[in-house]
């Protein structure tokens, strides 16, 4: 005979309750600050992690060998800085830093559209911006070694799966999972290699994220499923 566990006092019965989804078309944002403020941020860290992840490629590309801080150096200044800033921005913005990221949420319904254009907007000038600053004190350097775009052939997880991405993959495409850094990086360099097969940068990462929504709300949450459980639990009164 199967014997009742009741819930212990003082615990609640389910663990993690699922916020309500955003709206698709959410106007009153624009009249709010923090809407305003957190685009700023998405701006002004985008700007940030592309200064200092190009600067750095430059660098290990510039002192090659035991002089430089190769593969891994580069690995950590992208893990690193993707740490950093999401912990600085998390509060503000969500702390995206990344399109592929904001498409993602807007696909789970965690933000609204308006929020997500204006966040990939933003997301694209500050690369372009970060890209630029780099151009404009390392001139020489940045168009000798190519300005830092790709080629062709929670925030301390996040940082370390970037890290752990971004050392597998460096020597095969340039690890372009950020379309923000991939667009930035082309668009001041401005060669034609840069753009040689560069939707890649846009579709791969973009597919990725929409898996990754998919994924987290039909397994990891089973959203459907629990309103499925809901409906059939529910009292009929006829």
């Amino acid at each position: 005979m199967a014997k009742d566990v009741g819930v212990e006092p003082g615990f609640p019965s389910k663990d993690y309750t699922d916020p309500p989804p955003a709206p698709l078309i959410d106007a009153s944002e624009f009249g709010q600050w923090s809407f305003y403020r957190a685009v700023i941020a998405e701006f002004v860290a985008t700007l940030l992690f592309l200064y200092i992840t190009i600067a750095t490629v430059i660098g290990a590309v510039r002192n090659a060998g035991c002089d430089g801080v190769g593969l891994l150096g580069i690995a950590w200044a992208f893990g690193g800085m993707i740490f950093v800033l999401v912990y600085c921005t998390a509060g503000i913005s969500g702390g995206h830093i990344n399109p592929a990221v904001t498409f993602g949420l807007l696909l789970a319904r965690k933000i609204s559209l308006p929020r997500a254009l204006a966040y990939m907007i933003a997301q694209c000038l500050g690369a372009i911006c970060g890209a630029g600053l780099v151009k404009g004190f390392q001139t020489a350097f940045y168009m000798r070694y190519g300005g830092g775009a790709n080629s062709v052939l929670a925030p301390l997880p996040i940082g370390f799966a970037v890290f752990m991405v971004h050392l597998a993959t460096i020597p095969i495409t340039g690890t372009g999972i950020n379309p923000a850094r991939s667009f930035g990086a082309a668009v001041i360099y401005n060669r034609s290699k840069p753009w040689n097969d560069h939707w890649i940068y846009w579709v791969g990462p973009f597919l990725g994220a929409a898996l990754a929504a998919a994924y987290h709300q039909y397994v990891l949450r089973a959203g459907p499923f629990k309103s499925l459980g809901s409906f059939r639990s529910a009292p009929s009164h006829i």
